[in-house]
This record gives structure tokens, C-alpha cells and sequence, in this order.
């Protein structure tokens, strides 16, 4: 194997290993995944039970921002206030693969701030 199927390999068992701790402690409630590209962040909150996406929110929608930490901050918040509108207040957040740092927290931050709770 090179490196990069290593990468893989691991980056997927990392994400797996934070969904099962997610599953196994709360059930039924909505979920709120990331995912973080070299340029943008994706957030969503995902219903498990009917496989759906119900609020998303993209990185690209927030035009003023200094930085891509700034910007993930804003887009928390913006996500926080697309799933008040459709009376979601509580939420698993799931970081998938990534450390709790930089952008993902950031983006949880807001998302607090916002007022939505996990």
C-alpha cells in the first residue's frame, strides 16, 4: 500500500470509530456533519431514521469574510438560524474524520452561538 490508500484506510476507521460513539450514546436525534475541503465547509443536519438531509448550509453563501475560520464561524451561525426556521433545536454534531480544531470548531461555535444545542 502507498501512502495515500494508508491515508485513506485510516481517515475512514477515524470516522467510523466517531459515528459508532455517536449511534451508541444518542438515538434519534438529528445529526450535524462536516465536511472540510481544502477550500470550503459543508454543514448539514441529517435525519438517520429517514435518511434525509434537512438543513444544509456552504461555505460559499458568506460573502464577507476575512479567513476560512471567520468564515467558518458565520456559516455556523448561518446553519443555526436555516434550522430554526424549521424549529430544529438540538443536535448531535459529527465531526467525522477531523480534529476538533480550526474550521470544525469554529464552525461548531457558531452553531452554538446561533442557538442551536449539542
Amino acid at each position: 500500500m502507498n501512502n495515500q490508500q494508508l491515508k485513506q484506510k485510516r481517515k475512514k476507521r477515524l470516522h467510523a470509530k466517531v459515528r459508532a460513539k455517536i449511534k451508541n450514546r444518542i438515538t434519534g436525534v438529528l445529526r450535524l456533519n462536516v465536511f472540510r475541503s481544502n477550500k470550503s465547509l459543508f454543514l448539514q443536519i441529517i435525519d438517520d431514521n429517514q435518511g434525509k438531509t434537512l438543513v444544509s448550509a456552504y461555505s460559499k453563501e458568506i460573502k464577507e469574510a476575512k479567513n476560512k475560520t471567520e468564515e467558518s464561524f458565520e456559516l455556523g451561525k448561518l446553519l443555526a438560524q436555516k434550522a430554526k426556521d424549521k424549529k430544529i433545536s438540538k443536535v448531535v454534531f459529527d465531526r467525522g474524520s477531523y480534529r476538533y480544531h480550526g474550521r470544525v470548531k469554529a464552525a461548531a461555535e457558531g452553531a452554538r452561538e446561533g442557538g442551536l444545542l449539542f
